[in-house]
């Protein structure tokens, strides 16, 4: 067998040559002879091959061509290396061997001749042609031959001469032009073959050949060849029964080794199985190998095994086997433009298989995002599949909601599943579930036949809820979330727009949150009215009162005529707020409010409605008799500023020595003290009275000082203002052109500056020519500004006055 990076060629017992393609399939068929093949060689173009075959015939033909040779010797014929570049004219050549290593070679006319290359050391079992390189072995050793310089360039001798050459024959292989590999019974060595300098050639051959790198190996070399720097080694390896202790054929190996100067490190090594191997011996295996594809072909008597570099489809295959499916998954993604035989879908579907067996329900659910992507069909499967196992639940949060999306049908069944046995799951289903994914009226009808049986459950009836919304049917939806106070009604009446739907609902908002229905009832009173609101809480009368305060408290006067209604409603829910809503509003009748309160005794508001009605002296009496409060006596004193209201004070205080002591703490600055102090009765006992004599003192002594402070300020500001209207009086008035006489509104100057002129201006800016203003009287000489009102005489009146 020979390999070529296009095709394989296989010889049999039977004398016939198949061409095989990489895969094995027959390509074509030759009958060269009746018997045994010995050797197949091809050039490296892969168009022409020889064939040698036991009965000593060669042959050497063209594959696509009628280009042939034969001949036939009086021996066998073991070997045969047809030249690498045999397709070229001038490369026409070939070598067989033997007992004799003969060089065919095709001369002009077409003729063939040959020449003996070497003989007489035993038979010739390995060739091997490269480049201008012959390489061959016979039972002394290795020799090499320069087709251009027609000279032997190097002879390397056999190691083990114990070893029988027949049985343990030489391997050889061209790693590249000048480098041969040799492989002999136990030992390895790889020859480079060198130029030689041109001082040392003498009658030396021009090249050559360096041992530079040479070791043994466990087992006996059957084959070798190059991969990289490294070295594919077909071992033949025998073993020592444990039990008979006796020697036996174990299976072949391939090692991959990495060569070193005089030794070598193991890569990996793989044992082979073939047929018979039992009964081989070393000289049964050989190793071929295609250099453009990293091939090697194992070639035994029953079997022919390939081997090559393990590529990720390889590296998946062992995954897969070892079932690893995450890593063989994660090995796909990566390298998913290099696999060949490997589909990702296909191993994410073996993986959630595998999951699902194992009983990983969820890990398996939730790959299937991954794995299935947007493929609606496999998702819709694998849906099916979960079912059948009962793990609906295990699926549910990873199905795709939009792109893809799956039958209606999938999305009901796995929301009946949950609503057979987990209320609470259902209902985030439906939380996160668009509503178009599922045919919304099969759902409420199921939700509605549950209700049936447990007609108060709030997970039900919130669900529900959210389906109405869903499918528009806000009215069903409010109503249920207004049973169930929900905190979402009033963002479901806005996002809506279903004002018109609450009206007669307003009770039940106020009941859930009065302060958020009443905002937004506020903030909304163009679609409800403020009169609707309040006939609808006619009824409940604490509500229609919170609804009519914050309206106040927006606006005075939005609800002025409910202000009347407002008065009793304060009085019986709210009466802190009673007396600001009396005093902010102006739309409340005063008589029905101070009826109201004097109903209630409200002494506080009553006080106020009296006093805003003018009727001070009986809100000070009520003060006084009801209160009992001479601080607040005193204060509407103070606030009416009225001598009437101080009289009465005091007449009312005269006799209650404790008013007396509050009058004198606070009178002070109000009312002469000495009115009171001299009505005082003789004898009667007056609380701490030398406290408030003194603080009299103390305020009047503040007032002269006050009084003396603000008399030095007056006397100094008048002095400033005084000195600052002279220095103002004492500056000149700018006259020119521009002025005119405010009499005769002619120019104030005349055009002839040489003319004399005579022209009086005043400090109030008015400027007159002399003869326009009127003689003075006889009662008084001072002349005065015409415009300027008289009352105004003063300062601003003084004249100025130019003459030229």
């Amino acid at each position: 067998m020979t390999v070529h990076d296009k095709f394989l060629a296989l010889g049999t017992h039977y004398g016939k040559v198949y061409l095989l393609d990489v895969q094995g399939n027959i390509t074509q068929k030759f009958d060269v002879s009746p018997v045994k093949i010995n050797q197949i060689s091809l050039d490296e173009s892969g168009e022409h091959m020889g064939v040698c075959s036991e009965d000593g015939k060669v042959q050497v033909f063209g594959l696509y061509s009628g280009e042939e040779f034969h001949e036939t010797f009086d021996c066998p014929i073991k070997i045969i290396a047809v030249h690498p570049h045999f397709v070229r004219s001038s490369c026409k050549q070939f070598v067989t061997g033997g007992k004799k290593l003969l060089l065919f070679e095709r001369s002009w006319m077409n003729r063939w001749k040959s020449v003996v290359l070497h003989e007489g050391e035993g038979n010739i079992r390995s060739v091997k042609w490269r480049g201008h390189l012959i390489a061959w072995a016979n039972n002394m050793g290795v020799k090499i031959f320069d087709i251009i310089s027609k000279q032997r360039i190097t002879n390397v001798p056999r190691d083990d001469i114990s070893l029988r050459p027949d049985m343990y024959p030489c391997s050889l292989c061209w790693k590249d032009n000048v480098t041969l590999i040799i492989g002999w019974g136990t030992s390895v060595k790889i020859c480079s073959v060198k130029e030689r300098h041109a001082s040392e050639m003498r009658d030396l051959p021009s090249r050559y050949v360096e041992i530079v790198s040479q070791f043994e190996t466990e087992f006996y070399v059957s084959g070798l060849a190059p991969l990289c720097d490294q070295l594919v080694v077909l071992s033949y390896v025998k073993e020592i029964s444990e039990k008979t202790e006796r020697e036996y054929c174990a299976r072949p190996r391939l090692d991959i080794i990495q060569p070193l100067s005089e030794t070598c490190e193991e890569i990996s090594s793989d044992a082979l199985t073939v047929r018979g191997f039992q009964e081989n011996e070393c000289r049964d295996y050989h190793l071929e190998y295609s250099e453009g594809e990293s091939l090697f072909y194992i070639v035994s008597p029953r079997d022919v095994v390939v081997a090559k570099e393990r590529d990720q489809d390889d590296h998946i295959d062992w995954l897969l086997e070892k079932k690893k499916y995450e890593e063989a998954l994660m090995a796909a993604e990566i390298s998913q433009k290099n696999i060949k035989r490997h589909k990702i879908l296909d191993i994410g579907l073996a993986y959630i298989n595998h999951l699902v067996e194992r009983g990983d329900y969820d890990i398996a659910a939730r790959k299937c995002q991954k794995i299935l992507g947007k493929n609606a069909a496999l998702w819709e499967y694998e849906v099916y599949k979960f079912k059948e196992i009962g793990q609906l639940k295990a699926i549910s949060p990873y199905l795709p909601r939009g792109d893809p999306v799956l039958k209606p049908l999938i999305y009901e069944m796995i929301l009946h599943e949950f609503l057979e046995s987990d209320y609470e799951g259902f209902a985030t289903l439906i939380r996160e579930w668009p509503g178009d994914l599922y045919n919304n009226s099969v759902i409420v009808q199921a939700v509605r036949d549950h209700l049936k049986k447990d007609s108060q459950n709030k997970t039900l009836l919130k669900t529900l809820a959210e389906l109405y919304t869903y499918d528009k049917n806000y009215g069903n939806a409010l109503e249920i979330y207004l049973t169930l106070r929900h905190k979402d009604v009033f963002q479901l009446i806005h996002k809506h727009n279903l004002f018109s739907s609450i009206k007669d609902k307003i009770v039940l908002l106020m009941d859930f949150d009065s302060e958020k229905a009443v905002d937004m009832l506020l903030d909304n009173e163009d679609k409800i009215s403020i009169k609707k609101v309040v006939e609808e809480l006619e009824d409940r009368p604490e509500l229609q009162h919170v609804y009519l305060h914050k309206l106040f408290k927006r606006d005075h006067h939005k609800g002025q005529r409910y202000h009347e209604k407002q008065i009793s409603l304060y009085a019986e829910y709210d009466r802190p707020n009673l007396l600001p809503f009396l005093r902010d509003s102006t739309h409340c009748p005063l008589e029905k409010a101070l009826e109201i309160c004097q109903q209630r005794n409200f002494v506080e508001e009553t006080v106020y409605l009296l006093s805003r009605m003018g009727n001070s002296r009986s809100a000070l009496k009520m003060i006084m008799e009801e209160l009992h409060d001479v601080d607040k006596a005193i204060e509407f004193a103070k606030e009416q500023d009225d001598g009437e209201l101080w009289e009465d004070l005091i007449l009312y205080s005269i006799d209650k020595p404790p008013f007396i002591t509050g009058l004198l703490n606070n009178i002070g600055t109000h009312v002469d003290p000495i009115l009171l102090i001299h009505r005082i009765k003789e004898g009667m006992e007056i609380p701490n009275l030398r406290d408030s004599l003194v603080k009299i003192l103390q305020d009047y002594n503040l007032q002269i000082l006050l009084r003396e402070g603000c008399k030095k300020i007056l006397v100094a500001d008048s002095l400033s203002l005084l000195k600052k209207m002279h220095r103002t009086q004492m500056k000149g008035v700018l006259v020119d052109e521009e002025n005119i006489c405010e009499s005769c509104l002619s120019p104030i100057l005349p055009s002839d500056a040489a003319k004399p002129f005579s022209v009086v201006v005043f400090h109030c800016r008015h400027m007159f020519h002399k003869e326009c203003l009127p003689m003075p009287s006889m009662n008084s000489a001072a002349q005065f500004c015409n415009i300027c009102s008289a009352k105004n005489r003063g300062p601003g009146s003084a004249i100025l006055e130019m003459k030229k």
